[in-house]
C-alpha cells in the first residue's frame, strides 16, 4: 500500500488504532447506509454524485485538510466526522412519507411564502441538510450510536455542511462533552465537512461513473456535468486550493471562475469559524486555477 493510500484512509486507521470497538460501530453504520445513499437518484436522476463515492471523496479531502493536526483529534471526534461525511446528504433521498413529516418540523414559512408553487424536489434540494438531520434522528436506533451526545454531534455537523452559522456557540460548542470524558470540537468538524463537500468539484464526481451524459435532459445538470469534466483535479496545498482545468473554452472558464468565487466564500466562512474559535487551523487562504500541464 502506498503512502497516498495510507493518507487517504488516515482518519479510519487512526480510529481503529485508538478505539477498535468504536471503529467497528463506524463500519457497521456505513454498511447500513450504502443502499440509503443511492436513493437520491430516485429524486435527482441527473444530479452529480451524492452516493458513498462522494462520501469517500469528502473523507479524503478531510484527511488532506487535517494534515498533521490528526493526532489532536480524539476517537469520538474522528467517529463523528467520519459518520457525518456519510450521513450529510441522506436528506437528498428521503421517501415521500418522510418528506411530508419532516417538512412539518422545518421552519419553511418564509420560504413557502416566496415560493408558493415550489416543487418537492427543489424544496428537498434547498433544505437537504435539514432533512438529513431529521433523517438521522428518526433512524438513529438502526445505527446504534454510542450515546445521545454522539447522535446530536452527527446531526449537527450533517446539518452544518451548508447554511448554518458555525459561530453559534449553542449549536456548535467548542467542547461538546460525551460520556467517556472526551469532548467534541463541533466548529472544526463541521467546517471540515462543509469545506470538503464544497471542493468536491472534479471530473471524478461527474456522471460518467453513474450515467451516460448524452442522455441528460436538464440544462442546469448538463452545464454542471460539463463543468465537472473540465476540472481534472483539485490540489490541496498548504496555503491554497488549485483547480487543474482542461479547457480553453472561455465561457467554461468563466463558469469555473464563478465556481471558485463560491468556493472562496465557503473557505472564508470556515477559516473564520475555525481559526477564530478553536485550537485548530485551516491554512488555505486562496483558490487558484491552473491549466493541465502548467506549472506554477
Amino acid at each position: 500500500m502506498t503512502q497516498q493510500d495510507l493518507n487517504s484512509f488516515a482518519l479510519e486507521y487512526r480510529l481503529r488504532k485508538l478505539d477498535p470497538p468504536l471503529h467497528k460501530r463506524f463500519t457497521d453504520g456505513v454498511f447500513g447506509l450504502q443502499r440509503v445513499l443511492s436513493n437520491y437518484k430516485l429524486i435527482f436522476p441527473e444530479f452529480t454524485d451524492h452516493s458513498e463515492l462522494h462520501s469517500l471523496t469528502v473523507i479524503d479531502f478531510c484527511n488532506r485538510l487535517i494534515g498533521d493536526q490528526l493526532e489532536k483529534l480524539n476517537q469520538d471526534e474522528i467517529y463523528v466526522l467520519l459518520l457525518g461525511c456519510y450521513f450529510h446528504d441522506t436528506g437528498m433521498g428521503i421517501s415521500r412519507k418522510d418528506f411530508e413529516a419532516f417538512s412539518q418540523k422545518i421552519d419553511l414559512k418564509d420560504y413557502l411564502a416566496r415560493n408558493p408553487d415550489v416543487a418537492p424536489e427543489k424544496q428537498i434540494r434547498d433544505f437537504h441538510n435539514e432533512y438529513s438531520g431529521l433523517f438521522i434522528r428518526k433512524y438513529a436506533p438502526f445505527f446504534e450510536f454510542p450515546s445521545e451526545a454522539h447522535l446530536e454531534a452527527i446531526i449537527q455537523i450533517s446539518r452544518g455542511h451548508r447554511k448554518t452559522d458555525l459561530k453559534d456557540e449553542s449549536a456548535y460548542p467548542m467542547a461538546m462533552p460525551v460520556p467517556n470524558g472526551n469532548t467534541i470540537c463541533l466548529p472544526y468538524l463541521c467546517a471540515l465537512l462543509r469545506l470538503a463537500d464544497e471542493i468536491d468539484v472534479t471530473a471524478a464526481r461527474n456522471s460518467i461513473l453513474l450515467f451516460d451524459p448524452d442522455l441528460l435532459k436538464n440544462e442546469v445538470c448538463i452545464a454542471e456535468h460539463k463543468r465537472h469534466r473540465a476540472i481534472r483535479d483539485l490540489l490541496v496545498e498548504k496555503d491554497a486550493f488549485i483547480l487543474v482545468t482542461d479547457t480553453e473554452d472561455e465561457e467554461m472558464l468563466q463558469h469555473i471562475r464563478e465556481l471558485t468565487e463560491k468556493m472562496y466564500q465557503t473557505l472564508a466562512t470556515c477559516r473564520d469559524a475555525v481559526n477564530g474559535r478553536t485550537p485548530y487551523l485551516i491554512t488555505q487562504k486562496e483558490i487558484r486555477i491552473q491549466r493541465v500541464g502548467q506549472t506554477e
